[in-house]
């Protein structure tokens, strides 16, 4: 997200510590204006994006999920937080949380290299 320069990518980096770059296995669409990751069925494509570690991650994963959408079970929500392994860059794999979107994306609106921050300029 700090690559992309987002205002969540500097409310994390105040809240937390940058592990480094990382990537899950999934696949990235564009929904509208903002990205979608969902799990995709060949281990090899991936997501990427930054890992961090969260100084206090109830209180940020409060504020995250409410910008997520996430609505605490009164309805559908457009995201879920679930946990996945992810892997840093140049380092071993490690059990993550990460929101994965919940629609249908439009197959037209893969993002064939996993990376947000190069289309979204």
């Amino acid at each position: 997200m700090s690559t992309a320069r987002h205002p969540m990518g500097a409310r994390l980096a105040r809240e937390g510590r940058l592990l480094g770059p990382a990537s899950i296995g999934a696949r990235l669409y564009r929904i509208a204006w903002y990205p979608g990751a969902v799990d995709a069925p060949n281990a090899a494509e991936r997501v990427y994006g930054e890992l961090y570690a969260l100084a206090n991650p109830v209180a940020s994963f409060n504020w995250l999920d409410a910008y997520e959408g996430l609505n605490g079970g009164l309805g559908a929500s457009e995201y879920a937080r679930v946990e996945r392994r992810v892997r840093l860059l140049g380092s071993a794999e490690l059990t993550a949380w990460v929101y994965l979107y919940q629609g249908h994306p439009d197959p037209r609106n893969l993002i064939a290299d996993g990376r947000w921050a190069s289309t979204s300029k």
